[in-house]
């Protein structure tokens, strides 16, 4: 060690994740951030089955209310750009208007300054599925789950909140539905069952219990477990007290055959569809599918991408669909 050093006390180098201390390393964590793939400008993603996505379908006034909102968010940013909440609000605010890749970087600077904060990966991650890179996502989902593993878990208060004002979804849930989600999306249906599995133990509600058991019992078809799948849908009833999640609860009682899968999506003449219509129109796509009539599946999974709600979870499915049939 030189005499300046000694002097000074000690020198820091950080690189790598090493820091330099009289001379010696000391090896630290050093939060490493996803890249992402290239895409072309003013692109928000490259769907699975190549197409440019840019800019969500938001009717105008619904549109004037997320800016309204965002423009709100990046106040608070402005003044307290360091604050967690701030940054998390912000990001989702961009999220909503489909401004993915704003909101990831958004969040990617929140996870630099919070590398331990499980709401930055939770949110992240959900980005990740929506512009498809799904292995960014289940890596965030899963340091996420790390992070809240043996601690209470937080009501999440709602972006845009239903009609009872009463929010559905707590922070562990939220990791868990996406973790899962991301793995589904990927065809590891047996990694999606167990962290499915243990989201309906813990659900509080029955917005939760058909949303999680939607994905499950879909999970159980397609690894061919039709006897557990019919045994899930067996405990859902017209009388549950849903809030928000009615498509699923009727995908549920469809399956039960309590309800008529025409009965299950109505949309109208020029084919565009909502984010409730694509959550619909995949799961009957899929109970097609697992009866047999695959010509139908496929075409309503081409449905769902013609009406053009490119952020839906349900589209998103349908474009993993379409792409595995092409390999």
């Amino acid at each position: 060690m030189t005499g300046e050093l000694r002097r000074v006390g000690r020198a820091l180098a950080v690189g790598c994740g090493l820091i330099v201390v009289f001379g010696s390393c000391i090896r630290i964590r050093v939060e490493r951030i996803p890249t992402s793939p290239a895409r072309p400008a003013g692109v928000e993603a490259m769907s699975l089955l190549g197409d440019t996505l840019r800019t969500l379908p938001i009717a105008p006034a619904v549109r004037a209310r997320y800016e309204q909102q965002l423009a709100e968010a990046k106040r608070a940013y402005d003044h307290t750009p360091t604050n967690v909440d701030s940054i998390i609000w912000y990001a989702r605010r961009l999220g909503y208007l489909g401004r993915l890749r704003e909101s990831i970087a958004i969040y990617t600077r929140g996870a630099e300054l919070h590398p331990d904060n499980p709401w930055l990966y939770r949110h992240r991650g959900h980005r990740y599925i929506s512009v498809r890179e799904f292995d960014n996502a289940i890596r965030d989902l899963e340091r996420a789950e790390k992070l809240v593993d043996g601690k209470p878990d937080i009501v999440e208060p709602d972006g845009q909140p239903n009609a009872a004002n009463q929010p559905i979804g707590t922070l562990h849930s939220n990791i868990r539905y996406h973790l899962a989600l991301a793995y589904y999306l990927k065809g590891d249906y047996e990694k999606a069952l167990p962290v499915y599995r243990r989201e309906m133990t813990d659900a509080r509600n029955d917005d939760r219990r058909v949303s999680i058991a939607h994905w499950l019992y879909m999970s159980l078809r397609r690894l061919g477990r039709n006897a557990e799948a019919a045994q899930l849908a067996a405990q859902f009833t017209p009388t549950m007290q849903v809030l928000e999640n009615m498509q699923y609860h009727q995908l549920m009682l469809m399956y039960r055959g309590l309800v008529s899968p025409d009965s299950v999506l109505s949309v109208g003449p020029s084919g565009e569809m909502s984010v409730t219509d694509a959550t619909a129109a995949y799961g009957l796509a899929n109970w097609h599918w697992y009866n047999g009539r695959t010509m139908l599946a496929e075409q309503t999974w081409r449905r769902i991408i013609a009406g053009g709600q490119w952020g839906a979870f349900g589209y998103i499915a349908a474009e993993a669909e379409l792409a595995r049939s092409r390999r």
